[in-house]
């Protein structure tokens, strides 16, 4: 059976998948599943959160209520950005952390994210235990032992607070524009950005509950690159639903992808030696050219399986300070535990203004090598994984690609499928790869 929870919360078509029935027995289990964990008969409290969809005010009464219903009182936080709920976690004495969002999903989707005391995502065997325990049968609570339901209404200033201690180098001087995706972050990225000194044009910062992620924010940067050109800003930042990643447009509308925003803070902390152990943690899927660029550098590049989680994990395990992901999802673990866009955004540009150079320079410290990826249909996804054939093949691309270029294989998790991914000097010469790659892996039975 597959499991309820993926690597980024439950998520799925709102009242169809994910229903409010199961919004209030994910919340009510998680609630149990900590009171029993911890042992104490302290009153527990739950800090929830959501990001603008409509859905999300349903799913927000129905997880309030299956906290309140396990003993649990909970404080209502409203719309923020998902980092945003794991530091008020950490900063309210939550014991557990609950974001409403599909994230960079289309409106209709939905999703629900937990966090521990601390602000820490929960581990695989504790989320297991949660989706086992839904449908068991319990003594709920009654009379003075029902939880209570509180909202707090300066959770955007605390938030926004925490990130400008975060980030002490001023804007001053720069003019940004910021796409918000019209989603979790359409009050706190244009403030906190305006606070720390820029000249703020905010795009798509007007969410009504449908137009989330409806062509605008990181995953429709196009729209940004147009608006940094126009209004002749300094750069531009692109968020997703829930504000938990960014990517970054220069001020020739050139997009400046995860793997470049590690890079350039990547070198920036080493410079001020804020690097620890002068490591940066990157998922497989990161560009090869960063890779090179740290190593010109003399940066060690420490790489995980694909999923912040794994990102995370890494982070905590080597007490390392820097990681992220190509998609936008960088974690700076000494101000935050989990991946946050606007103290992204926030430290990226406090480079650009405390260095006096622009995006688009800092932006060369690597260069992004062309990478093709190649989806291919299979009969075992299994069988692929330990077919010699395959092994010959992939071990004759890299001996011609060299240092100069690499190959992956990664089988996806859902389906039968293989991923083949070639990165090479020259777009051509990886697409050949890539394709050589596919017909021998299509060819397994």
């Amino acid at each position: 059976m597959s499991r309820l929870f993926g690597t980024d919360g439950v998520r799925g078509l709102a009242n169809a998948d994910l229903t409010p029935e199961l919004a209030m027995s994910i919340a009510a289990s998680a609630a149990r599943v900590l009171y029993d964990r911890d042992g104490s008969q302290r009153r527990r409290v739950a800090l929830v959160g959501r990001d603008p969809r409509a859905s999300g005010e349903m799913l927000e009464a129905a997880v309030t209520a299956g906290l309140a219903s396990a003993g649990a009182d909970v404080l209502r936080v409203g719309v923020l950005p998902t980092p945003a709920i794991a530091y008020l976690v950490a900063d309210q004495g939550a014991d557990l952390g609950v974001m409403i969002s599909a994230s960079h999903n289309p409106m209709p989707d939905n999703g629900i994210k937990l966090f521990a005391a601390g602000g820490h995502k929960l581990p695989d065997a504790v989320e297991d235990e949660i989706a086992a325990r839904l449908d068991e049968a319990v003594d709920r609570p009654t009379g003075a032992q029902v939880g209570r339901v509180r909202d707090v209404s300066d959770s955007v200033q605390r938030y926004v607070d925490h990130l400008l201690v975060a980030t002490p180098q001023p804007l001053d001087g720069l003019r940004v524009v910021v796409d918000c995706a019209n989603g979790a972050a359409a009050a706190a990225a244009p403030e906190a950005y305006r606070r720390a000194g820029a000249e703020v044009i905010a795009l798509h910062a007007d969410p009504d509950g449908i137009n989330i992620n409806d062509g605008v924010g990181s995953t429709h940067i196009d729209v940004l690159q147009r608006a940094v050109v126009e209004h002749g800003a300094d750069l531009g930042i692109a968020h997703d639903g829930d504000a938990d990643r960014c990517l970054a447009v220069d001020h020739s509308g050139t997009v400046v992808d995860g793997d470049q925003i590690l890079a350039i803070l990547a070198v920036a902390m080493h410079e001020a030696g804020e690097l620890v152990d002068k490591t940066l943690v990157a998922t497989v899927m990161s560009n090869l050219g960063l890779h090179l660029a740290m190593q010109d550098h003399g940066i060690q590049v420490r790489t995980t399986a694909v999923g912040d989680r794994y990102v995370l994990e890494e982070l905590r395990s080597g007490g390392f300070s820097l990681g992220g992901e190509q998609s936008g999802h960088v974690v700076l673990p000494g101000h935050a535990t989990t991946g946050d866009g606007l103290l992204t955004a926030l430290r990226l540009m406090g480079r650009v203004a405390g260095s006096g150079t622009s995006l688009a320079s800092l932006a060369k410290v690597m260069r992004r090598l062309p990478q093709v990826l190649v989806n291919v249909r299979v009969h075992d996804k299994a069988a692929v994984a330990v077919a010699p054939e395959v092994a010959e093949a992939v071990a004759a691309v890299e001996a011609e690609l060299g240092a100069t270029g690499r190959v992956l294989l990664r089988p996806s998790g859902t389906e039968q499928l293989v991923r083949v991914m070639v990165e090479a000097p020259a777009e051509d010469t990886a697409q050949a790869a890539a394709q050589r790659l596919a017909e021998v892996v299509a060819a397994i039975r």
